[in-house]
């Protein structure tokens, strides 16, 4: 019996002991008032921590060491598997998963309580309570029901080797982001209940979470980016977004994380929407767990979901409950206290533009989840096996797009209060003649699916919104400080916030003219070459030349050469391939792109003949699709010079204006 697995099992008993014990010390110290006792559950909080790092070690140490001991690394590692995917099988299947979940949310919370272990002494005993209460329901989990240190005997001789389709570069990226956008928003939601146990209700809480919210934001934004990367990259379908249910599953917190970030403006300005914020952190944190309960619960068939247990799906279901039962509870307990003394005084305003941008994402998020759980409701309900495929997914969806792209334009232009008609025409006339211009213009150059042009024109419009916003603050600048590009650099310095909200917008702009792109004029063709035989689609022609083979550590591997001609000039040799692992009943597909500005050539090797005489092939181009990926890069730049202080005097919570 390996030594570390049992230490592995201590630590999961230890670390439960001491959450469950830093939970009591919290709630005394709140409630006593005794800075000993929160004290005490400071300390416990990083004795967690430090435990389930030595956990993560251990674990670590077992796949890369090929100690086939532990029955998790004999699941999922073998001796051939490459050091990268062995170190990336951490996160792999449910258990190892558990165990990262827990570890980022270790360190989350162990951050949190040294960060404000002096700053607010009347929230952080209940912040750190509600820490450790997370904890011990994901510690309790792995130990019951998904141990990552079970151990076994006899120990066999080879493990049985990660899932093909994650020896991927994109697994090293996408669960880790998702796992630190999910578990971040736990931050949030904890300093909001804890503002409703203490009845400190004013911006504090919310003051206090901003670059918590928005760093969780932004790497459930990566995450989501980085997983339609891999299925674009991985699966060979020559999509990257199907609507299945698990990636809905991480769209959802998406949803309402962003209408929270909107909405808590409104409240640090005006006092308003104390309990539509509150709300919307205790549903993000909520959706957050139902994400990972779909994954983990083995109640769906997805290449993204772990095989999971009852025990694990029940406890998930049971603690999702409890969260929405205390929270929604507590909210209804201080409702009394939440009323604003602030009222929306015009539809025409910034705030109303806000709430209906909220709004139009909460319509989005009940459509999505509708979708997603009516499957599941209809199998358990009724025992009929139904399906909701893309075309209600995008036929819902789409609508509330170009609203939330026309609302990305006139928020940040309209003005609070109350916005006069000089001031709407002084804000969005050339934004309205940019887009109409755009509209004239994008039929002539061959875009002439209605929704494309929607999409197009509506993105001149945020476009011009941004371009004009910035250029007036430039010339107001310039007489303090001088030529343009010093003016531009003073402005954004004193608001960083804002203008890198607007770096998010365009990166968000440049992701939907990726998607209507792609979606709207893509190419497909599938047809059997010859040694020697071209074929043709749009202005590119691919011959194929022929195969090789390959034994791989892991895999055997068959690759086709084929040669790709833009308009007869040869530009790129392509490589798909065939991936064969001994295990796998049916072979791995490995797609060959090309990506320029324009469009990505995506080749798909499919059967072939043994002589290699022949292969059958199949053709996707698709316009636009890189622009999604540089959307992302985009988004991550606004998002980190978001996170940058101003230069100017900060503000104390107690000086937020109402």
């Amino acid at each position: 019996m390996s030594g570390t697995g049992v230490v592995g099992n201590w630590i999961l008993l230890l670390g439960l002991g001491l959450a469950l014990y830093g939970m009591l010390a919290a709630w005394l110290g709140a409630r006593r008032q005794s800075p000993a006792w929160a004290a005490s559950a400071r300390a416990t909080t990083l004795g967690v921590f430090l435990l389930v790092t030595v956990g993560v070690a251990i674990l670590e140490w077992a796949l890369l060491a090929d100690d086939f001991s532990f029955r998790y690394v004999a699941l999922n590692s073998n001796r051939e598997t490459p050091l990268l995917y062995k170190a990336s099988a951490l996160w792999g299947a449910l258990e190892g998963s558990l165990l990262l979940w827990e570890w980022v949310l270790a360190g989350f919370s162990a951050v949190v309580v040294f960060l404000y272990r002096t700053r607010h002494p009347v929230l952080l005993p209940h912040v750190t309570g509600v820490l450790l209460g997370v904890s011990t329901f994901f510690l309790g989990l792995m130990i019951f029901f998904g141990n990552p240190f079970e151990l076994l005997n006899p120990i066999p001789a080879d493990g049985r080797g990660l899932n093909p389709l994650l020896e991927n570069p994109g697994m090293a990226f996408h669960p880790p982001a998702l796992y630190l956008g999910y578990v971040g928003f736990t931050i949030p939601y904890a300093f909001a209940m804890a503002a409703l146990l203490t009845g400190k209700l004013d911006a504090e809480w919310i003051v206090t979470t901003r670059r918590w919210t928005l760093t969780a934001w932004y790497f459930l934004s990566l995450g989501i980016l980085f997983g339609a990367w891999w299925s674009y990259q991985v699966l060979g379908w020559g999509g990257y977004w199907a609507w299945d249910p698990v990636e809905n599953a991480s769209f959802l917190p998406w949803l309402t994380g962003t209408a929270f970030l909107h909405s808590v403006m409104i409240q640090e300005r005006r006092g308003m929407l104390k309990v539509w914020n509150l709300s919307l952190v205790i549903l993000t944190f909520a959706l957050t767990l139902f994400g990972t309960f779909l994954t983990r619960s083995g109640i769906l068939s997805s290449v993204h979901a772990f095989a999971g247990s009852p025990g694990i799906g029940t406890s998930f279901l049971a603690f999702i409950a409890l969260v929405l039962l205390l929270s929604f509870g507590l909210l209804a307990m201080r409702s009394d206290r939440l009323k604003s003394p602030a009222e929306l005084d015009s539809l025409v305003s910034r705030e109303a533009a806000f709430v209906l941008n909220n709004v139009i994402l909460l319509a989005a998020t009940f459509s999505v989840f509708f979708g997603t759980i009516y499957p599941l409701l209809s199998e358990a309900l009724r025992g009929i096996k139904a399906s909701v495929g893309a075309p209600y997914f995008n036929r819902v969806n789409f609508p509330i797009l170009l609203v939330l792209l026309l609302l990305m334009g006139v928020g940040p232009l309209i003005a609070w209060r109350r916005a006069s008609a000089d001031n709407l025409r002084r804000n969005f006339l050339a934004p309205a003649l940019a887009a109409l211009g755009t509209g004239l213009l994008v039929p002539l150059l061959g875009f002439r699916n209605p929704q494309v042009v929607l999409i197009l024109v509506l993105s001149a419009f945020v476009v011009a919104a941004v371009v004009l916003d910035l250029v007036r603050g430039v010339r107001a600048r310039r007489a303090t400080d001088g030529g343009p590009l010093k003016a531009l650099r003073a402005l954004m310095a004193r608001n960083r916030r804002r203008y890198g909200g607007f770096i998010v917008h365009l990166g968000v702009v440049v992701i939907f003219i990726g998607i209507a792109g792609s979606a709207g004029y893509g190419q497909q063709v599938e047809q059997i070459l010859a040694r020697g035989e071209s074929l043709h689609v749009g202005r590119y022609r691919v011959q194929f030349e022929g195969f090789s083979a390959a034994e791989e550590p892991n895999h055997f591997r068959v690759t086709g050469a084929f040669t790709l001609f833009n308009d007869n000039e040869q530009v790129a040799r392509l490589e798909p391939a065939k991936l064969f692992y001994p295990r796998d009943q049916q072979p791995i597909a490995k797609v060959a792109i090309r990506s320029t500005w324009r469009d990505d050539f995506y080749l798909i090797l499919g059967d072939f003949a043994k002589d290699g005489s022949n292969a059958t092939v199949k053709v996707l181009v698709n316009p636009l699709v890189g622009w999604i990926w540089w959307g992302g890069g985009i988004v991550t730049l606004g998002t980190l010079y978001a996170l940058l202080p101003d230069r100017r005097r900060k503000r104390t919570p107690g000086q937020a204006r109402q």
